[in-house]
């Protein structure tokens, strides 16, 4: 494959671009007001002054699959290999909100992650780990309310309060109806159940993040850099609001937001991306929440290589792309990181590909010196005009929200799905003309496929995890099950914030499916919305 220099060179997102940035692009530029320096306002160049001269990112390599035995020795595993952080995958019947023993589960318990289905399985999912020694993501979407609950009860079993607890709920329903579809109830009880968690996260948790805002999925369904930052940021918002008019103050709440972002293949579109999401998210919780703690005005995010990025041919490219994405992360300024393994878009992990998926970060951190000088690439005339391009993207996609009436009104128009799937399209259609280049796939093809290693998940994982499950459901004390569930239902129909319910739940062993079913008798379900 030869480039032809008349090739006129684009933007993922479309748009064309000159050979080179200079400072006629940044004429009214002002790196006082727009750049300042790293831990001010407005946090462009990061939210800490040091930065990882002072602290490395979090490196928090994403796992689970099969059992909570399985899943909780890869933990150990991976916490051994210098891991310093856990974050933990739900299969598909979990992230439903169905028992592991539901008909709709059979064929699905333990493949694309661990199978929890009641308080035994977390509590398994965590033996001989100390719950206040660690800090937890969890990523969960519709019953996340329950996962959260199911967790503080395992705490508490250990001895610990739910003040002592650090980590990440992902939580984020509304991208869900933006892009992943993995919702139960409708709109609005759904962010209801948010809030929720917010509320009782501002008032027990304090080291604990009850909402992480993903644009990761959003991304992953086609989104363009812009869209996904948009669109996150304009969740991150709904979210805000909605926990004000429940009368929590935006300083107790907005320290513990957290954010979730895609790194993908355009290296300095991502740290562009970065960059531009501190700064505007200080602005709208500075000028529009009013929000006075420093804090509050922080960007915190996470960040995850671009699984959509990755190709079931010449797998080892992956290692490769995985690299520059994640160095994309770090030069952006993320506070934690997973880093794709190379056989994911094949199967779940095996623990070598994990291994070495946490290596490329460990080698970023302790060989590339790019760890050394904070936003290195402050200044750049490229980096900083390509940070404006994305805040002013941004800005006018919060203003076509808007005009519709907010995130949930441009949800019951099917605003989001639309414009993902048209940008999704329009990449599609640079793969097909020849315009976007996949190595090994589109060009530099080799005629003999390669195979690696894979994990495999047995039906032995199964029938051992239902069967566990019917024996946990004849063993139960019933009377106290029944009540639980009964006042679980009471809450929800009340309107009050159903967290002590669920957690009173959790420990009658109520299953995630039975307290799914208590709620969706109340709340509803939901169909798909408009089909725009």
């Amino acid at each position: 494959m030869s480039i032809s220099p008349d090739v006129e060179k684009k933007s993922a997102a479309g748009s064309a671009e000159k050979s080179y940035a200079g400072p006629e692009d940044l004429a009214a530029f002002d790196p006082a007001t727009s750049l300042g320096v790293p831990g001010a306002y407005p946090y462009t160049r990061g939210i800490h002054r040091e930065m990882y001269r002072k602290r490395l990112w979090t490196m928090r390599q994403f796992a689970g699959f099969g059992s909570a035995d399985d899943t909780n020795q890869r933990f150990k595993f991976l916490l051994e290999k210098g891991q310093t952080g856990l974050s933990t995958a739900f299969d598909l019947p979990t992230l439903m909100g169905r028992d592991s023993d539901d008909p709709l589960a059979l064929g699905e318990v333990g493949r694309c992650g661990v199978a929890i289905s009641s308080l035994a399985d977390m509590r398994r999912l965590f033996a001989d780990i100390d719950l206040a020694s660690v800090s937890t993501s969890m990523t969960i979407n519709a019953p996340a309310a329950i996962l959260l609950a199911f967790y503080i009860a395992v705490a508490e079993e250990q001895g610990h309060t739910p003040d002592q607890l650090r980590g990440t709920l992902q939580n984020d329903i509304l991208k869900e109806f933006h892009a992943q579809n993995e919702y139960v109830f409708p709109p609005r009880p759904s962010v209801k159940l948010v809030i929720d968690t917010i509320e009782y996260g501002t008032n027990e948790m304090p080291l604990w993040n009850t909402v992480s805002v993903s644009g990761y999925h959003i991304r992953e369904a086609g989104a363009t850099a812009a869209e996904e930052l948009a669109f996150t940021l304009a969740d991150g918002m709904e979210y805000t609001r909605l926990s004000i008019e429940r009368g929590l103050d935006v300083d107790a709440l907005a320290p513990r937001i957290s954010f979730f972002f895609d790194a993908h293949n355009d290296f300095f579109e991502e740290i562009a991306k970065f960059r531009a999401a501190r700064r505007i998210w200080s602005n709208v919780m500075r000028n529009r929440f009013a929000a006075k703690n420093e804090r509050s005005w922080w960007l915190r995010c996470h960040a995850q290589t671009a699984g959509v990025s990755l190709t079931e041919q010449q797998p080892m490219n992956n290692v490769v792309r995985v690299a520059l994405q994640a160095l994309a992360a770090v030069l952006g300024g993320t506070q934690s990181l997973h880093t794709n393994s190379m056989d994911e878009t094949l199967a779940l992990p095996t623990a070598e590909a994990a291994k070495v998926a946490l290596r490329t970060q460990q080698i970023i951190a302790h060989e590339s010196g790019v760890t050394q000088t904070v936003d290195p690439l402050a200044g750049s005339y490229f980096v900083e005009k390509l940070t404006n391009e994305i805040e002013a993207k941004a800005q006018s996609i919060f203003d076509q929200i808007d005009a519709m009436g907010g995130v949930l009104n441009a949800i019951d128009r099917g605003y989001f799905r639309r414009v993902i799937a048209e940008s999704a399209m329009r990449e599609n259609q640079r793969i097909e003309s020849g315009e976007q280049t996949i190595v090994g796939v589109t060009d530099f093809v080799d005629d003999e496929p390669q195979s690696i290693p894979l994990l495999e998940i047995t039906q032995e994982t199964e029938d051992e995890q239902v069967a566990g499950l019917k024996q946990l459901k004849n063993d139960r004390d019933a009377t106290k099950h029944k009540q639980a569930l009964e006042n679980l239902r009471t809450v929800a129909h009340d309107g009050g914030n159903v967290m002590p319910a669920l957690i009173d739940a959790a420990k009658s062993d109520a299953t995630v499916g039975e307290m799914m079913t208590t709620m969706q008798s109340v709340f509803g379900s939901y169909d798909g919305g408009p089909e725009w």
